[in-house]
């Protein structure tokens, strides 16, 4: 049983830092974007809740179209037209012009409160079930 327990513990925990390394990630991205900025207006190509598709132009005439797709998508449709900051020494780090790293905290809080809200009555449960378990030993 102490096992369990402590598998549930592992695994609330690992979910828990992943959602904050996650949001630590976008904040970097947005530090590297900041540091070396290039402002261009994209077309969205394909658009979806987790990623979005865009093609824009450099200055330098390269057309780009970041394989991964463009950072804080949500609420774009394909065929329009936004405006999209980009690293100049990484053209394919792109995001959505005016947004930052601070659109991703509520969804990874959502997830970690998610997780010990699963966690902690397993966790209870768990422990009832340890402890009458011993009484009847």
């Amino acid at each position: 049983m102490r096992r369990v327990r402590l598998g549930v513990y592992v695994v609330a925990i690992a979910l828990s830092v992943l959602a904050v390394v996650l949001v630590l990630a976008a904040w970097r991205d947005d530090h590297t974007i900041e540091s070396d900025r290039g402002v261009a207006t994209a077309e969205v190509l394909s658009a979806g809740r987790l990623r979005s598709a865009v093609a824009f132009v450099t200055p330098d005439g390269v057309t780009h179209n970041p394989r991964l797709g463009v950072l804080y998508p949500t609420n774009l449709t394909v065929g329009q037209r936004i405006d999209v900051e980009y690293s100049k020494a990484d053209p394919d780090l792109v995001r959505v012009a005016g947004r930052n790293a601070s659109v991703a905290i509520i969804p990874a809080a959502s997830v970690i409160v998610v997780v010990w809200v699963i966690a902690l009555p397993t966790l209870y449960y768990l422990r009832r079930r340890a402890r009458r378990f011993e009484a009847f030993s």
